[in-house]
């Protein structure tokens, strides 16, 4: 099967790309390398360095005609979309566009969209559903869901297939210690530098973390599926900031205290995600814990930092 990916330099793009390569499938790239890295970039993918806003990426689905489309190129940063929604509506509903309007033009049998659950906002119950209602706290979860109804859209007009995939705060190798998103890099890239971690508000937020490889499995198990429709991708446990900072600190040996600040506006207090759905219909379930998923994530941040001392 031949398969697009969109942003699979990125973190979660390209073991989404590692994976299809395994398989088998013949594995085509669109990423600008915006927040990508081209040593993630797996050699035996065909690559198109563009972004998904450029109309030229028409181009390579004409060359490429490929029969399943992942989309995970996105502005990924809920700061960045507070401080400049006009760029995050930029990337992730213009671009999406593009995208989606290629995948009409030239007959992708599926999209596989990464949806986000920022959309829902602060919620009425824990965990959160597929239903519970859409009341983003961010421009960032706001061009989320805003892909969603143009996916429904052109499911209903042109009978474009697709399943969209709101995740949960995924984590693992790969993801940018140095970036906006994703706490477990970020904290345990300061500790392994020797630099203080802050904890915005007083460490009671609660996050839902899934591991990369089960949100690889989601996305291959959506690609395959028969389903039209959104399914959420979490673990359905709630873990606390301090616990977080606590668990990473073991593993990195680390014996200070982090720094407390104000909590930044757009974020949500409490997440847990409900993942029956995609349990009983594309019977995906996590299999890493925390547990287990954050000793292999530290592992991998370690092994990078010693790459640096070395050179």
């Amino acid at each position: 099967m031949k398969v697009l990916v969109t942003g699979g330099a990125g973190f979660i793009g390209s073991h989404v790309v590692d994976a299809l390569v395994k398989r088998g499938d013949d594995v085509v790239i669109i990423d600008n390398f915006s927040t990508g890295f081209k040593r993630n970039v797996n050699p035996a993918a065909t690559l198109y360095p563009l972004s998904i806003c450029n109309t030229a990426i028409e181009k390579v689905f004409k060359r490429e005609k490929p029969q399943v489309v992942i989309h995970l190129a996105a502005q990924t940063s809920v700061l960045q979309s507070i401080t400049n929604p006009a760029y995050d509506a930029a990337v992730n509903i213009l671009g999406s566009l593009n995208v989606i309007g290629n995948c009409v033009k030239y007959g992708v049998q599926k999209i596989v969209y990464s949806s986000s659950c920022a959309l829902y906002g602060t919620p009425e119950y824990l965990p959160v559903d597929e239903i519970h209602p859409v009341k983003a706290l961010s421009p960032y979860g706001v061009s989320k869901h805003t892909v969603e109804h143009y996916l429904f859209q052109h499911h209903n007009v042109y009978g474009l297939s697709f399943i969209a995939l709101r995740y949960a705060n995924v984590y693992g190798p790969r993801q940018n210690p140095d970036g906006e998103g994703g706490v477990v890099a970020i904290f345990a890239g300061k500790m392994l530098n020797g630099e203080k971690p802050i904890i915005y508000g007083r460490g009671d937020k609660s996050r839902d973390y899934v591991y990369v490889e089960d949100v690889v499995r989601a996305n291959l198990a959506a690609a395959e599926s028969d389903e039209t429709g959104i399914f959420n991708i979490g673990t359905g446990e709630e873990i606390l900031d301090q616990v977080v900072f606590e668990l990473i600190r073991q593993e990195c040996n680390y014996n200070e205290l982090p720094l407390y600040e104000e909590e930044r506006p757009g974020e949500i207090k409490r997440m847990c995600l409900d993942n029956s759905r995609a349990v009983k219909t594309l019977r995906w379930n996590p299999q890493v814990h925390v547990s287990e998923g954050f000793p292999r994530a530290i592992a991998y941040y370690k092994n990078e930092l010693s790459k640096v001392a070395v050179s």
